[in-house]
């Protein structure tokens, strides 16, 4: 029979002598035309060869090739659109890691709540990272033959890449519990509850995976694990996000609720209110800047509104981690201060290094040094020694 080839634009399985093979278009031709569900045909000759796809490309997918938007215009697009997100992805592991520094450098930031936030960054981190992996794995290569692409390798790039966006979601529905947790339970220590975050927050998205993991080995075990997925496999992934989104939009009315109440009766009032009203407004803009896309998008297929997806989930979603930082770090008034005191101090201590190098040398330079060197060069001199011994015997 024929064996599998990988045309340049489309994968065509082995197939038997005289057998025809049925394929659909490839996906960036319906981002061109809007013509979606149209197939192309190939036929396994007896001499063991393919024939040309009928109809043509130009013809089944209804490209025009005097169209001004080719598949070369949507590559520079799409070329371009790798820049906007690398860059974008870059600038949050950037910031991150930076946030990262700060609030393990200082003691004074050693606390529940910021090692929550930073659980959440380093599900941000994992996630930039996740996507370089994927990108290098899967497209750095041109020439690569995708029917040949189904490498431990590059399923593993994709099994962490979809672990990674679990993982931000869960730990974004940590942010929400903890904050609820803060309001409702004013009088008991939030240390309690550490423990119990961090293993929801990584242990959840761990089991979701190995369960996708399973499902895809036994049921679609197909090209490197990024393509359309079945229903129930695609649901495995799906279904806990939306959860997540579900549980963290009612926290977000409820929490909204608390604080109205609190204030509204001063049971809120004096720092700590303060305290919960800058999380509250940090975390409640997260919950709806991060969730509601992947609502809107989820129930549709995943060639619905594809370019607006990759402005929202690619392009707009790069920057996230950036935001996350400037929300929970750098726009943090005891951040700022912290930072501030530890430069005073640092100039300070500059200033202290330069007073002490300068009367240093200041005191090496002196005129009254060099007559105390002199002296005592006098009464350690080996000559001074022996005229004294000298004058000691002639006495005697």
């Amino acid at each position: 029979g024929c064996v599998t080839d990988w045309d340049g634009l489309t994968c065509w399985p082995r197939a038997t002598f005289g057998e025809v093979v049925q394929v659909p278009c490839p996906r960036f031709f319906e981002e061109i035309t809007n013509i979606h569900g149209s197939v192309l045909q190939r036929n396994c000759t007896q001499e063991a060869y393919w024939s040309e796809p009928f109809p043509p490309y130009t013809v089944a997918c209804g490209f025009d090739e005097s169209s001004t938007k080719g598949p070369e215009d949507q590559k520079s697009y799409y070329s371009a659109f790798w820049r906007v997100y690398t860059a974008g992805y870059a600038a949050s592991v950037t910031s991150l890691i930076t946030a990262l520094i700060v609030f393990a450098a200082f003691r004074k930031f050693h606390c529940t709540r910021n090692y929550i936030h930073m659980h959440l960054f380093v599900s941000f981190i994992l996630r930039a990272i996740a996507v370089f992996i994927k990108d290098a794995v899967l497209f750095a290569d041109e020439t690569m033959d995708h029917c040949l692409m189904s490498t431990v390798a590059c399923k593993a790039a994709v099994a962490f890449f979809q672990f990674s966006i679990l993982a931000n979601f869960f730990w974004l529905l940590i942010e929400g519990i903890y904050l609820q947790t803060l309001l409702l339970l004013t009088f008991v220590s939030d240390k309690k509850y550490v423990w119990w975050f961090i293993f929801t927050g990584w242990g959840a998205p761990t089991a979701v995976m190995f369960a996708w993991v399973l499902t895809r080995i036994h049921q679609q075990n197909t090209g490197c694990w990024d393509d359309d997925e079945n229903g129930v496999v695609l649901w495995i992934i799906k279904g806990p996000i939306l959860l997540t989104v579900l549980i963290n939009f009612i926290i977000f009315i409820n929490v909204i609720r608390i604080l109205v109440h609190k204030l509204k009766s001063q049971e809120g009032g004096g720092s700590h209110s303060s305290h919960f009203l800058r999380l509250a407004k940090s975390t409640l803009l997260l919950i709806p800047l991060f969730g509601v896309h992947y609502v809107v998008f989820a129930f549709f297929p995943e060639t619905t509104g594809l370019e607006a997806r990759l402005y929202i989930e690619l392009g707009l979603g790069s920057f996230q981690g950036f935001v996350v930082a400037l929300l929970y770090c750098f726009s943090n008034a005891e951040v700022q201060s912290e930072l501030k005191k530890q430069l005073c101090k640092w100039q300070y201590q500059e200033y202290l290094n330069f007073i002490h190098k300068h009367r240093t040398l200041s005191r090496e330079n002196s005129p009254v040094n060099y007559v105390t060197q002199l002296s005592l060069l006098e009464k350690i001199s080996p000559k001074r020694k022996t005229s004294l011994y000298q004058n000691g015997v002639t006495s005697v």
